[in-house]
């Protein structure tokens, strides 16, 4: 059973024992008491707030199959089906000096990957106009996690990482950073990650998935606790985001459907967007059989 996640036991167990020790302080020694008093309670507020912070909580993994499960606890942005555009370009294609380039997110190449579900590397991508879909389109679905959420992100399907990128923010410079909530947080400071099927749980050995950690405005630090190579179960941890942050989904569309609202499709019973659960909640269900 797991209580706290990696990194956090140590500032909650020490906060709380500062605090422990500053009441007994205020009790049997100090003749300021009161001030003291307000120390250690403080100090204890402080060891909730990270204890609540860090709580990694125990989850029951859907077993069906041909499911992706949520990567990240929190409400759905927005659903949508994408295409790539263009790419990140290789050093020989920076040199031919036909990159495109935008404050945003630095220099592109305006060329989609031969294999854009390969997802082999960044890919600029945009929504795909009704009428117009295509064999390698694919679902995006962007997971807002609050400073309250649990923020211990977990694998969508047993798999095994292939690749793993590290982007500090808007081309090569470091911020600005936008909030989490803002769709144009995506080039904020994140960690590209694609899974690899493993031939588990209904899914055919190879198909690949990209999830994207993006950190918010008031926080910088995403924390991966695996590497290329690893094997992950479904719903295995794999990784945090310290802080307001969200995390990005992208399956191909021609395999999965979407099984969950965002705050886009404006839905009474979910106006901010589903709430989904790490590790528990079904993101997409298979719409062709493996």
């Amino acid at each position: 059973m797991s209580l706290l996640a990696p990194g956090g036991k140590t500032p909650v167990y020490a906060t709380a024992l500062m605090g422990i020790a500053t009441l007994c302080v205020a009790v049997f020694v100090h003749p300021l008491g009161h001030l003291v008093t307000l120390v250690g309670v403080l100090l204890l507020v402080l060891s909730t707030f990270l204890a609540n912070f860090f709580r990694d909580p125990d989850r029951v993994i859907p077993r069906d199959e041909g499911v992706l499960v949520a990567s990240a606890d929190g409400h759905v942005m927005f659903v949508v089906r994408e295409r790539a555009i263009g790419r990140r370009p290789s050093k020989a294609e920076m040199e031919s000096g036909e990159m495109e380039s935008d404050e945003h997110t630095g220099e592109w190449l305006a060329k989609a990957l031969d294999a854009p579900l390969s997802f082999a590397t960044e890919q600029r991508w945009e929504r795909v106009p009704a009428g117009e879909e295509g064999a390698d389109d694919v679902w995006r679905i962007a997971v807002f996690m609050s400073p309250l959420d649990v923020h211990v992100n977990r694998a969508p399907l047993a798999s095994t990482i292939t690749h793993m990128e590290h982007r500090t923010g808007r081309g090569r410079q470091r911020g600005p950073f936008l909030p989490a909530f803002r769709k144009e947080s995506e080039f904020n400071e994140r960690v590209r990650t694609v899974f690899s099927a493993n031939g588990q749980g209904g899914h055919r050995k190879g198909m690949v998935i990209e999830v994207t950690q993006i950190s918010g405005a008031l926080a910088r630090t995403i924390v991966p606790w695996s590497q290329i190579g690893m094997d992950l179960r479904r719903g295995q941890r794999y990784g945090m985001i310290r802080l307001g942050s969200r995390v990005d989904t992208r399956a191909p569309a021609a395999r999965f459907t979407p099984v969950v609202v965002g705050a886009e499709a404006k839905d009474e019973d979910s106006p901010k967007g589903e709430y989904v659960y790490a590790g528990k909640t079904i993101l997409f269900s298979s719409s062709r059989p493996e």
